[in-house]
């Protein structure tokens, strides 16, 4: 089986995060925020995006964390500690400790990911999957053989304007049929903020955290 759709649930689910720890975390947001509601809303963004991992069918969940797991962390994942090493090498170890089957990986940054945005990850005869971000990231990436995909990952520069553009065409340059999953935007400024949380579900955590962190309009650009 080389789809999600066909292994049903029995792909492995990863999240990669960091602890929501002040001065940590989302330090771009900061300012207009102070780094502990800069915490406040990447706490509130982890904490949905892993309720929505837990409404999406899988063999496996797993948090690839930077820290410590807190309340904030519902029953239902493993926790796996990050290794070391820049963004590329602890992505490209999270794959390589997956075992067979398929593995699809998303960040703590999309707090409007919906269940429905990864129905379409089933497509058959897919080898890989990529979920373009706006900044010109990515905030999925998945591999049918994920143990393979590691090497695919590890050498991409991250946090650039041209990292999806550089993962994406490794995937197409090793043969691998790519589906590919809908542009979002990240939350790494006030802005980004502003405007991913309308994308967002009704009575989303993200959204009431910054709801109650309301800043006067001139503040977020």
């Amino acid at each position: 089986m080389n789809s999600l759709s066909r292994a049903g649930g029995s792909a492995t689910l990863l999240v990669i995060a960091k602890e929501p720890v002040p001065g940590r975390v989302k330090t771009r947001l900061t300012p207009p925020y102070s780094p502990e509601e800069a915490a406040v809303l990447a706490e509130a963004a982890l904490t949905d995006t892993l309720h929505t991992i837990l409404q999406v069918p899988a063999r496996r969940r797993v948090l690839v964390l930077d820290g410590a797991p807190g309340h904030w962390l519902p029953p239902g994942f493993e926790v796996v500690p990050q290794t070391d090493g820049g963004l590329d090498e602890r992505l490209a170890a999270a794959f390589e400790q997956c075992d067979s089957g398929p593995a699809l990986l998303v960040g703590m940054d999309t707090p409007q990911l919906s269940p429905d945005l990864l129905a379409g990850v089933g497509r058959d005869g897919h080898d890989a999957w990529f979920g373009p971000a706006a900044d010109g990231g990515f905030w999925a990436l998945g591999f049918a053989d994920p143990v393979r995909g590691g090497a695919l990952v590890r050498g991409v520069p991250m946090s650039t304007e041209r990292t999806g553009a550089v993962q994406r065409r490794r995937l197409v340059a090793a043969g691998l049929t790519v589906g590919d999953l809908p542009t979002l935007r990240d939350v790494d400024t006030a802005a980004d903020a502003a405007s991913v949380v309308t994308s967002c579900a009704p009575g989303s955590r993200f959204a009431a955290a910054l709801a109650s962190l309301a800043l006067p309009a001139e503040t977020v650009r």
